[in-house]
């Protein structure tokens, strides 16, 4: 299981905002299409960002998602692996 046990709350964050917009990270990384190394970077991003409780919130009430919010410092990681 790919995870961050040093971020759980930036990685469980990171992943709700891939899981809403479709993507799998894990599987992601499985599949060749995110490096182990990106993955990291997502998740530290996501630890840096201070838009924590806005992206709890966006996630509490979203169901699949278009478009990711502009406040995400992933927005662009993370949409860039849509299908």
């Amino acid at each position: 299981m790919i995870g961050y046990p040093e971020a759980p709350k930036a990685w469980w964050l990171t992943r709700g905002m891939a899981r809403i917009s479709g993507v799998n990270l894990p599987r992601a990384v499985v599949d060749g299409w995110l490096q182990r190394a990106e993955l990291e970077d997502l998740v530290t991003r996501c630890a840096a960002c201070f838009n924590k409780s806005d992206c709890e919130s966006w996630l509490a009430r979203s169901g699949p998602a278009l478009a990711m919010p502009e406040f995400c410092p992933n927005k662009p990681g993370i949409e860039a692996l849509v299908a």
